[in-house]
């Protein structure tokens, strides 16, 4: 959210998971005090500055809490998103079990622990709903959190769409696509030659060049140096020809490889994600017979 300038608080039961996302330039700071954390966001989207602080605290808590905030009229929240991995239950700390009784109470009761979890998970996706009710964006980012809330009881977890079907899937109607690629060498430096390279090729994509600046300044790699972008129909077949370009005359220290991200035309069946709500009720089928330039 803040590489496109947006201010943000981002809630996680682990203190050092959100420390480690500071190390890695993925968050800004972390606060342990709620209304400190809230008093910066809103600082930042006052100046209309790209901001993100992490609140150490359970979200099954805080995002109730920051809905009656909301109501009340003490702040405005304009978007709110998920990113627990929900797939599996014992994976979501429930209400009233601390950070290191996780895994113990975990291992000691899995059927107990998945109860409560989902029981946690009811009312972090209730908070979720009644944030679309009350006006905000709202949407799932794939992660099964709905269907959990749905078992632990509330009827209403479906109401607020997943990012695909909401967002991605219109792209895709356009023939607009992820593109990754990779550089074999290893060397950092072909990554900004790719990047300097894909900027020329398209230079009327503001929208491409915001996001290959702020990659290449806040985006760590990991492992063999690798970029995404999005590109258009006929766009990716260009984007090839120039790495070709670029391997042919040594402006690259070795070749580039080409993947596809697993949000592409054909990919997993998942029909909470990739295969949500497809129109023709196809959301278990995986793959599909595609031409993609």
């Amino acid at each position: 959210m803040t590489l496109n300038d947006g201010a943000c608080l981002i809630v996680d039961v682990d203190e050092s998971r959100l420390r480690r996302r500071v190390g890695k330039r993925y968050l800004d700071e972390v606060e342990t005090d709620l209304d400190t954390a809230i008093a910066k966001v809103q600082a930042a989207k006052a100046e209309r500055r790209g901001w993100s602080v992490g609140y150490v605290g359970n979200a099954a808590e805080v995002f109730p809490e920051l809905l009656a905030r909301h109501r009340a009229g003490e702040l405005t929240i304009d978007v709110v998103t998920d990113q627990t991995s929900a797939h599996d239950p014992l994976s979501y700390l429930p209400e009233g079990i601390t950070v290191d009784e996780w895994h113990t109470e975990a291992e000691a009761d899995p059927e107990g622990f998945t109860k409560k979890a989902q029981a946690s998970m009811a009312r972090h996706v209730q908070a979720m709903v009644e944030f679309q009710d009350a006006g905000a964006e709202v949407f799932d980012y794939g992660n099964s959190i709905r269907d959990e809330a749905r078992k632990g009881g509330y009827g209403r977890a479906f109401e607020f769409p997943g990012f695909v079907p909401a967002y991605i899937r219109p792209l895709f109607c356009e023939g607009l696509g992820p593109f990754r690629w990779v550089a074999l060498s290893g060397d950092p430096e072909d990554i900004a030659v790719t990047d300097k390279a894909i900027k020329e090729l398209f230079p009327e994509n503001t929208h491409l060049h915001k996001w290959l600046d702020a990659a290449a300044e806040r985006v760590e790699f990991e492992g063999l140096p690798a970029r995404i972008c999005w590109l258009g129909y006929g766009e990716r077949a260009k984007a090839g020809l120039l790495f070709n370009q670029l391997v042919a005359e040594g402006k690259v220290k070795a070749p580039i490889v080409i993947g596809r991200d697993h949000l592409d035309s054909g990919s997993v069946a998942s029909p909470y994600r990739e295969t949500e709500s497809m129109k023709d009720g196809s959301d278990a089928i995986a793959d599909w017979p595609c031409s993609t330039p």
